[in-house]
């Protein structure tokens, strides 16, 4: 199952989950261009710091793993934790903005 259920602290605040960031929103709404790759939403700078060791300094570079890795969630979410130590939350932001962007633009 590709699926990942998460407990939330609050349980009323359903809207939350659904929604998403304003940095997210940012993201998917114009050209990519050479924005770096912390533009992406959950690439903090832990992340992005990790990241760019490996040498992904711009969005599209990461883009470019998220295509290499046909766009698959469970894929991309075990490449995102062992290689920027991203967890389920910051994982799944950064996997949700660029297949957004992918499906507004491919």
């Amino acid at each position: 199952s590709k699926a990942l259920f998460f407990h939330h602290p609050h349980p009323s605040s359903h809207t939350a989950m659904a929604s998403t960031s304003a940095k997210h929103d940012a993201f998917v709404s114009e050209p990519m261009g050479d924005k770096p790759v912390s533009a992406i939403a959950g690439i903090g700078q832990v992340a992005q710091g990790k990241l760019e060791d490996l040498g992904y300094t711009r969005a599209y570079n990461l883009l470019g793993q998220f295509l290499v890795l046909d766009k698959d969630e469970e894929l991309f979410m075990a490449y995102m934790k062992s290689s920027a130590g991203s967890n389920a939350k910051t994982g799944g932001d950064a996997f949700r903005c660029l297949k957004e962007w992918c499906d507004r633009n491919l």
